[in-house]
């Protein structure tokens, strides 16, 4: 279990976009920006489904995801294995999270990461270096 520290909860919190990057069961990548986004635990982050198809298709076919998030020149990417949710807690916190923002959304549910690696995007000398 990779642990999300203060720094890069810090860096999450004030990121405003995260991106999430998936790829399908032939290695196809796709990569998405995520404005409604939560982090549920120490090891654990959640990105609400507005409008996501191809990233849930490929979830499907293949859960191992990353997502990377900057501010300014600190950023980090976090790597595991996402499950969806459409039901439950974490959904309907998603939901309000996202309706609070923009009353239009319609949130389908919501992908939930289990981090299990962080690396560093920073540039500099650190960068690609493996946190966790």
């Amino acid at each position: 279990m990779a642990v999300i520290n203060d720094e890069m909860v810090k860096v999450l919190e004030e990121a405003g976009i995260w991106v999430l990057a998936t790829a399908d069961g032939e290695g196809v990548p796709n990569a998405v920006p995520i404005r409604w986004t939560k982090i549920l635990a120490k090891d654990t982050l959640m990105l609400v489904d507005n409008f996501m198809k191809k990233s849930l298709d490929n979830i499907a076919a293949n859960p191992n995801v990353a997502v990377s998030v900057w501010k300014d020149s600190t950023g980090y990417q976090f790597k595991g294995t996402a499950s969806i949710e459409t039901s439950g807690v974490n959904f309907e916190n998603g939901k309000k999270m996202a309706l609070e923002g923009n009353p239009k959304l319609n949130p389908k549910g919501v992908v939930i990461l289990r981090v299990d690696s962080i690396f560093v995007t920073s540039p500099g000398a650190e960068a690609g270096k493996k946190l966790a």
